[in-house]
C-alpha cells in the first residue's frame, strides 16, 4: 500500500510526464498548487517509489518517469475521468445525429473522429467481427469451374458468394468438406476460423484427399474475404509525432502490425467487456509492448457488436481517453441498434 503522500506524488509525476514527455524532478512537483511538500521530502518519496518499481530514472536525467507498474497503479487507483470539452461533445452529438446509411460508414467515421480528437491511433472492429459464428455453410456447383457459396451466421446474416472450383476437384469431395465443416465448425467464431481450418480440418482433409490444400484455400476464400473491410485504422502516422517513437525500429514493428489482420483480431479477441486498459508488456503482441491500448466494447441487449481501441504511448491521457470511449461506445450502441432491431 502506498501512503497518501506517495499517491499524490505519483499522480503528479504521471500527470506532468503525460503533458511534457520529459522526466519530472522534485522541484517541478513542489511548485504545483496541490503539493505542499518540500523538494527534499519529495525526493525521498520519489526514491522510495523507484525502489518499489513505480518510477524509473533515465540515465540522462535526475528526474523520474513512470514505469508500467506506475501507470497501472495510476489507472487502477488514482485516475480522474477526463472532462470532455463542449466542442468534443458537440462533435459526438453531431456524429450521432447524422443519417449514415451503412454500418461500415459509421465504424469508419468513428475511427477517423477518435484519431482526430485524441491524436493517437484508433482501431475499430466493425460490428459482429469478434462475436459472429458460423451457423451453416452450403456450396452449390453451377458448373465444373464455379459454385455459389451460401453462408449463414448466428446473427441471421446470409451471404452469397461465387467461388471458383479448383481444377480436378470432384463435387463429391466438396460436399464431404462442407458436411465436415458444418459438423465440426458450427458455432466457432469466424475470428478463429482460419487457425482451426488449418490446424484441425486441414489435417483431417489430408487423410482422404490429395488436393486438400486446394480445398482448404477454397473454404478460406469463402469465409475470410471480408475481414479487412471490418477493421478500420485511423491516425497511424500519429505515432510518428510522439517523442517515444523516434526509434525507427519501434515504429516499423507497429506499422507492420497494422497490416496483420489476423494478429489484430487475436489482440482484440482477448480484450474483455466494457473498458479495458492494457499497459506496455500487458499487451500480448510484442510490437506494442511500448504502448498502451485502451478498448471499449459496444453492445446491444448484451450482444457484443464490436470494439473500439485507442493505441498510443504509455504516456497517454488515460482519463480523457477512457471518458471519450465510454461516451462514444454507448452512443454507437444506440446508433447501430436500428440495424439489429
Amino acid at each position: 500500500m502506498l501512503s497518501e503522500r506517495q499517491k499524490l506524488i505519483l499522480s503528479a509525476i504521471v500527470d506532468d510526464y503525460i503533458r511534457s514527455a520529459e522526466p519530472v524532478g522534485s522541484r517541478t512537483i513542489s511548485k504545483r498548487n496541490d503539493v505542499s511538500f518540500s523538494p527534499a521530502t519529495i525526493r525521498n518519496e520519489m526514491s522510495d517509489l523507484e525502489e518499489l518499481g513505480f518510477l524509473e530514472q533515465p540515465h540522462t536525467s535526475a528526474g523520474r518517469i513512470p514505469s508500467n507498474k506506475g501507470y497501472r497503479y495510476y489507472v487502477d487507483h488514482l485516475i480522474k475521468r477526463g472532462q470532455l470539452s463542449k466542442q468534443e461533445l458537440d462533435v459526438i452529438k453531431l456524429f450521432c445525429a447524422e443519417r449514415l446509411d451503412e454500418m461500415e460508414r459509421v465504424v469508419q467515421h468513428v475511427a477517423v473522429m477518435l484519431s482526430n480528437m485524441t491524436h493517437y491511433t484508433s482501431i475499430v472492429m466493425g460490428p459482429e467481427l469478434l462475436s459472429t459464428t458460423l451457423k451453416h455453410l452450403q456450396i452449390v456447383p453451377l458448373n465444373d469451374q464455379s459454385a455459389v457459396a451460401i453462408i449463414v451466421t448466428n446473427t441471421g446474416h446470409v451471404e452469397n458468394k461465387v467461388v471458383s472450383i479448383p481444377e480436378g476437384v470432384p463435387v463429391s469431395e466438396i460436399e464431404r468438406v462442407v458436411n465436415m465443416l458444418n459438423a465440426r465448425m458450427a458455432g466457432v467464431p469466424l475470428v478463429h476460423f482460419k487457425s482451426k481450418l488449418y490446424n484441425e480440418i486441414g489435417v483431417e482433409l489430408s487423410r482422404f484427399s490429395h488436393q486438400y490444400e486446394d480445398l482448404v484455400k477454397l473454404i478460406e476464400g469463402v469465409l475470410l474475404n471480408d475481414e479487412d473491410d471490418r477493421i478500420f485504422i485511423s491516425g497511424a502516422t500519429n505515432m510518428l509525432t510522439q517523442p517515444e517513437f523516434r526509434d525507427v525500429i519501434k515504429v516499423k514493428g507497429i506499422f507492420d502490425l497494422f497490416d496483420e489482420t489476423q494478429t489484430l483480431m487475436r489482440l482484440f479477441s482477448t480484450t474483455g467487456q466494457g473498458i479495458q486498459v492494457r499497459i506496455g508488456n500487458e499487451n500480448a503482441v510484442e510490437a506494442i509492448n511500448n504502448c498502451s491500448l485502451i478498448t471499449a466494447t459496444y453492445s446491444i441487449d448484451g450482444q457484443s457488436l464490436g470494439t473500439i481501441g485507442i493505441l498510443g504511448p504509455t504516456r497517454m491521457e488515460y482519463g480523457k481517453v477512457i471518458q471519450l470511449l465510454d461516451v462514444l461506445s454507448q452512443d454507437m450502441a444506440l446508433l447501430l441498434g436500428r440495424w439489429y432491431r
